[in-house]
């Protein structure tokens, strides 16, 4: 049985602390038996606003998701495919980055779709979030992807040992003290609850992703 996971790092920088968290976490599921690992980052893509010009509920095709030409082209066939999500974000005041939210806004297209809807029901969701500083908008932001997941009617993984209890949160300062080295751009990896949690997840997520696939399997549907 084939688990086919898709991270999904949110940030606009290349190579930042959030995408080497997401990448951690997806580290994590190497080597995992009949699990496949993708991963996309929004940094330098062009990726334009959901106008709700409600294309996608009259005219959509099969294998033409929405009329807006960009590079969500290629991220709707492989968000088709995955059975786990896994969505990352720099905290931005808070909440999601406005990069992440567009592409939040456009998988609309799966929730009214004349050909697509309903087609991200059942997957499974884990949402990671990386701050600044302690009490920087983690949690929030890890709501704002859940709160995804749930209208989508997506399955939100979560962990409660390790603190993953909307998902999994890190911090790109000492401690999340604000206090840094000014020649570590990736303070995210001295974060290792951090790290360990988005690990968690991450297998929780297989885990949930597995359960699903067999229990269908087992009713036929």
């Amino acid at each position: 049985m084939d688990i086919n996971v898709l991270g999904i790092c949110g940030s606009p920088v290349k190579g930042g602390n959030t995408e080497h968290f997401l990448k951690e976490a997806i580290k994590s599921l190497e080597g995992v038996e009949s699990v496949k690992t993708e991963t996309i980052t929004l940094a330098g893509k062009d990726i334009k606003d959901c106008v709700h010009c409600n294309w996608c509920l009259r005219k959509q095709e099969v294998g033409k998701f929405c009329a807006i030409e960009d590079d969500m082209v290629s991220i709707f066939p492989k968000v088709l495919d995955a059975d786990v999500l896994l969505i990352a974000t720099p905290a931005y005041v808070a909440r999601v980055s406005g990069h992440l939210a567009k592409v939040l806004d456009r998988l609309r297209v799966f929730a009214f779709g004349k050909v697509y809807e309903g087609k991200l029901k059942d997957k499974v969701g884990g949402a990671l979030a990386v701050a600044w500083m302690r009490h920087g908008g983690v949690e929030t932001s890890l709501l704002s992807i859940d709160y995804f997941f749930f209208g989508f009617e997506m399955i939100p993984a979560t962990v409660h040992h390790p603190g993953v209890l909307f998902g999994a949160g890190g911090v790109s300062s000492f401690g999340g003290t604000g206090k840094f080295d000014p020649k570590d751009k990736l303070g995210i990896l001295k974060d290792e609850w951090g790290l360990n949690g988005a690990r968690a997840l991450a297998g929780r997520a297989v885990e949930l992703a597995k359960i699903i696939k067999a229990g269908k399997k087992a009713l036929r549907i």
